[in-house]
């Protein structure tokens, strides 16, 4: 009963809307309907400014991580991934903006936070390069997406200090959610092969403001 209660909280912390409640609290203006029409980071960014991105990053990735650690805060003996994986469905499906969310990029980074902070950075790492090289937040994150997929899998045998051992679940749920994160960014993939994808102020090839 205690597991089946916490899922349910897992799944309400995703649902916060984050985007939307800043914009609609602070801005009086609801993002979905600026920009690319999207309620997570990057839009926030585009359309509130950086103040308001940054806070919404927070609260999204946190989001996940709290939710992955639901399980230790209350000791369960359930994989902590379980949790933070129903937590990025909320954000996707979230039920307080009509099931309609985010590319659950940000909570996804959350989860990982919780379950492997070593592993979270290490990743970070990665994910601020290429966005230095393409100075796009899209292409930052499918590549990281795959990046981390391949990561689970080959870090624990070369790197154990980062990822002490290798998890079947974690490979999974890097995959499943890799699938998700192309799928929801396949607008942006067109626009990066047309070359009139969105860029950042931040990078090699960044925005002239």
């Amino acid at each position: 009963m205690k597991t089946a209660i916490l899922l349910v909280l897992a799944y309400l912390l995703g649902s916060i809307p984050s985007g939307i409640w800043i914009g609609k609290f602070f801005f009086k203006k609801d993002i979905r309907d600026f920009g690319s029409g999207n309620s997570g980071t990057t839009n926030t960014f585009r359309v509130l400014g950086r103040t308001a991105g940054l806070v919404v990053f927070a609260m999204d990735l946190l989001k996940g991580t709290l939710a992955t650690c639901l399980p230790v805060i209350f000791h369960l003996d359930v994989n902590p991934l379980w949790f933070g994986l129903v937590a990025v469905i909320g954000h996707t499906l979230p039920i307080f903006a009509g099931f309609k969310g985010g590319k659950a990029v940000a909570t996804s980074a959350g989860m990982l936070l919780g379950f492997a902070p070593l592993f979270f950075f290490y990743s970070l790492v990665f994910f601020l390069i290429i966005l230095f090289i393409t100075s796009m937040v899209s292409a930052a994150s499918i590549t990281s997406a795959i990046f981390v997929t391949i990561s689970s899998i080959i870090v624990p045998f070369i790197w154990p200090t980062i990822l002490p051992s290798f998890n079947w679940l974690l490979t999974l749920v890097c995959f499943a959610l890799t699938c998700y994160i192309i799928y929801r960014h396949k607008e942006n993939i067109q626009r990066i092969k047309a070359g009139t994808e969105n860029r950042v102020s931040f990078g090699l090839n960044k925005k002239e403001k």
